[in-house]
């Protein structure tokens, strides 16, 4: 079976490690000249998923900025998850779920399951109930080649006081990776900001171990992470790097966006 870090590894090799966030926010409808409604998302994320078919591999839906308009809004993203599979992209559903394993199951149904409209490829998810309350989640996805995200260094400032905070003489951070590490088997990854602090949050040991874990890493671009820097910031572990971008390709609105992503792929 081929497992979710082989299908990350093989769009690395064949587009970049580029992922295009689509975040169909209030600002990014506007500057659109979209209606900020769930027609208006629909139509942001599907002229992103076209742009980004066949120059890059992935994208990476942010669910709030959809679920915020509703059942219609959900609707908008069902047609924009089925878009961007039948253009061949594999689907990062950024919705951060996190619960005990019984609840965990529903959303590994509704994320990952065949019949499902919300299907996706991956799932943003939180260990704060422990990682292991995710493992029936992460089984449910390992059988359809999927893969989870778990939450452990974010790019937000205000995450240092909880995720610095030590356990036994190891940051929270580290120990959502070493965690990673133990429970996954390429499949179960973790989010770390391009723009953190790696000494402060006690996982330098990103730059100099290869952890063999997916790492999915925002804040690069309007954030202040520089794509050409990837390798100087992961070090070791760079090639298992998701690079995402968001506001830095589509704040220059709908004529430029094929460029913009050309242009933030070529910097890989």
């Amino acid at each position: 079976m081929v497992s979710f870090m082989d299908r990350l590894i093989a769009i690395f090799t064949s587009h970049s490690q580029l992922c295009v966030g689509i975040d169909p926010s209030d600002s990014e409808l506007e500057n659109w000249d979209l209606l900020n409604s769930a027609v208006g998302a629909r139509e942001y994320g599907f002229r992103i998923v076209d742009a980004a078919s066949g120059q890059v591999g992935m994208v990476k839906p942010q669910v709030s900025f959809f679920e915020r308009f509703g059942s219609a809004g959900y609707l908008a993203l069902e047609e924009v998850l089925i878009r961007a599979r039948q253009a061949d992209l594999l689907v990062i559903a950024d919705a951060k779920r996190g619960d005990i394993g019984s609840t965990m199951f529903g959303y590994a149904q509704a994320w990952f399951g065949d019949d499902s409209p919300l299907r996706s490829d991956a799932l943003t998810v939180s260990g704060y109930l422990g990682p292991s309350s995710l493992l029936e989640t992460l089984d449910y996805a390992r059988d359809v080649n999927g893969g989870l995200f778990m939450l452990a260094a974010t790019s937000n400032p205000e995450a240092k006081e909880v995720q610095s905070a030590q356990i036994n003489g190891e940051s929270v951070a580290s120990s959502v990776i070493r965690a990673a590490q133990r429970l996954g088997n390429g499949d179960l990854g973790v989010v770390i900001g391009a723009t953190q602090n790696f000494a402060e949050l006690g996982i330098e040991f990103l730059k100099t171990e290869d952890i063999q874990v997916p790492i999915l890493a925002p804040g690069f671009g309007t954030q202040g992470g520089n794509l050409e820097n990837l390798k100087k910031i992961f070090g070791a572990s760079s090639p298992r790097v998701v690079a995402n971008v968001s506001r830095d390709i589509t704040q220059h609105g709908i004529a430029g966006l094929s460029d913009q992503i050309k242009q933030h792929r070529d910097r890989l």
